[in-house]
């Protein structure tokens, strides 16, 4: 194996979980070194919701590394499969998303993916444009190359027929569907989080059945999400969107366990984790927190929201721009301001942070916090600042 194949395979390897197959990648980088040929890489994305999530950018941040060394990334927005969804570890059907829902998602992943894709080495393609024109005889083709048993050998699949949850047909040939965009472009190697293995292997298989040659495979760990244990979703509510403002992703990433946040380092970080984990966790945190922020917003930004996170957690001080709700009644029922202020999302939300002793207030010149009891407050005339968990602050005064 010659100098220039190891390097581009050990970056192809890198963190990965799945490979199939080392031999059949080899094969392929040294084909693409004798024809001066970029390989086709291929990674797709359903736009079943706007954002994408630093989950997603496991996989973009890889391909990324895979451009700079010369290779083409084909990114395939799935807006024909959006309307069936990836049934990968579901146990329970998809809503039905309408071709309006679909578009204004997709809409924003093209400039979403460019925060980490080369532009001049990326092809977007949209999977309805070889979809919306097929024969018929074409589809049933695609149908006819794999039977139903080994469809069903999926384990989230068979789980749900023996619970006797709802399975559709829809469900049942989105992996043909998603594995033919593979045969479409011909791809060498494909892309994926663990969940989507079943899905990547179709698409070799149909490869092989429409005579090509069949595209190797790595699968990549799935992203814990903000709540330490689930993968990041947005459905879970556990997600950083990489659009997100630099103070909510600065605070988000600082929310992340001691645990999970080494993780976060593998995939995110040009920092050496050894030598991050010689410095105190909190401050390791905050420094991943800045470089990501650089990432995304820019080091100005970044640097503020650390300047800013320093002085409100770390030195006991209140954030400068606190958001303002004016009343001109006091006693207030806190849980309908914090509802009205959009700092809980239910009624339910802000009577179970109070209970906890999650709410407390302190006077706009004073430094005492004092846990909120009762949710009617009087206001005094100075106005009142409340503290919601640890990083929510809401004034509220006379109009």
């Amino acid at each position: 194996m010659n100098k220039q194949v190891k390097q581009h395979l050990e970056v192809i390897k890198e963190n990965a979980v799945d490979i199939i197959s080392e031999d059949a990648i080899v094969s392929k980088l040294e084909n693409s070194f004798k024809t001066n040929k970029p390989l086709k890489l291929k990674i797709g994305f359903d736009p079943t919701a706007r954002d994408i999530h630093l989950g997603h950018t496991v996989l973009l941040r890889k391909l990324r590394k895979l451009q700079d060394l010369g290779h083409q990334v084909y990114f395939i927005i799935g807006d024909f499969t959006a309307k069936i969804g990836d049934p990968s570890g579901k146990t329970t059907l998809r809503p039905v998303l309408s071709d309006e829902e679909i578009r204004d998602n997709a809409s924003t992943y093209i400039d979403q993916a460019a925060k980490i894709l080369d532009k001049n080495k990326t092809e977007i393609i949209y999977n309805s444009i070889w979809y919306k024109n097929m024969k018929v005889s074409d589809f049933l083709s695609i149908l006819s190359s794999y039977t139903v048993a080994r469809i069903l050998e999926r384990d989230d699949f068979s789980q749900r027929l023996k619970e006797n949850r709802p399975l559709t047909l829809l469900e049942i040939i989105y992996p043909l569907i998603q594995g033919y965009d593979s045969c479409k472009m011909s791809a060498d190697i494909e892309f994926g989080g663990t969940d989507q293995k079943f899905n990547l292997i179709v698409g070799r298989h149909l490869q092989q059945f429409f005579g090509q040659p069949s595209q190797a495979i790595i699968t990549m760990p799935i992203l814990v999400g903000l709540d330490g244990k689930n993968k990041m979703s947005k459905s879970l509510n556990n997600y950083i969107g990489i659009f997100e403002s630099p103070k909510d992703m600065f605070g988000k990433l600082m929310s992340i366990s001691d645990e999970i946040m080494w993780e976060y380092y593998k995939f995110f970080s040009d920092q050496d984790i050894d030598t991050a984990k010689n410095i105190h966790p909190k401050k390791a945190k905050m420094s991943l927190a800045q470089e990501l922020v650089s990432f995304y917003h820019s080091q100005e930004l970044a640097l503020k929201e650390r300047e800013e996170f320093e002085r409100v957690f770390s030195k006991g001080k209140l954030p400068e721009n606190i958001p303002l709700y004016e009343t001109n009644k006091s006693p207030i029922d806190l849980i309908e301001v914090l509802l009205n202020a959009k700092i809980v999302t239910s009624k339910n939300e802000a009577r179970r942070l109070i209970s906890q002793g999650a709410v407390s207030w302190l006077t706009v010149n004073s430094s005492i916090c004092v846990a909120v009891k009762e949710s009617i407050v009087e206001i005094p005339p100075q106005g009142i600042v409340f503290k919601i968990g640890k990083k929510r602050f809401l004034k509220v005064s006379f109009s």
